[in-house]
């Protein structure tokens, strides 16, 4: 049952995603391109997660998902190493390419071969990244 819920939601997900324009990687680089030909319409589908979103992390505080587990804590506010690596990399990837790893999946079956590349990069950064975060660490 819980997978079921699990399909259903990534479903949905990915339904939002392209029906939103995030899959659009011209529209997510015009959304970036605030000095040339930018195009606004994201701010809609950023505000439209973000105010949900703090919602649900006031609703679920003391309380269990219904198909067990626990929710995520909350993240942590600390501005850290960590932080402003992990964000500088995920905002040079998206500028570069108009995707982030949701939307790169979403796409996958429709986006060409671009899309495909990009989630073998994504992927095999993902495997290099522990090992990084502990070299890192050791050098600290």
């Amino acid at each position: 049952m819980r997978n079921l819920f699990a399909l259903i939601a990534g479903g949905l997900f990915g339904a939002g995603l392209f029906i939103s324009g995030m899959t659009d990687t011209a529209k997510v680089q015009g959304w970036l391109d605030v000095f040339g030909n930018w195009d606004p319409t994201l701010a809609f589908v950023m505000g439209g997660a973000i105010l949900p979103m703090a919602v649900a992390w006031q609703l679920t505080r003391n309380r269990r998902p219904a198909l067990g587990g626990d929710f995520p804590t909350p993240p942590e506010p600390k501005v850290g190493r960590n932080l402003v690596i992990g964000s500088v990399m995920f905002g040079m990837g998206w500028g570069l390419a108009g995707l982030c790893p949701g939307p790169s999946l979403a796409s996958l079956s429709y986006g060409g071969i671009g899309h495909w590349v990009f989630a073998a990069a994504m992927v095999a950064g993902m495997l290099v990244a522990v090992p990084f975060k502990r070299r890192l660490t050791a050098m600290a």
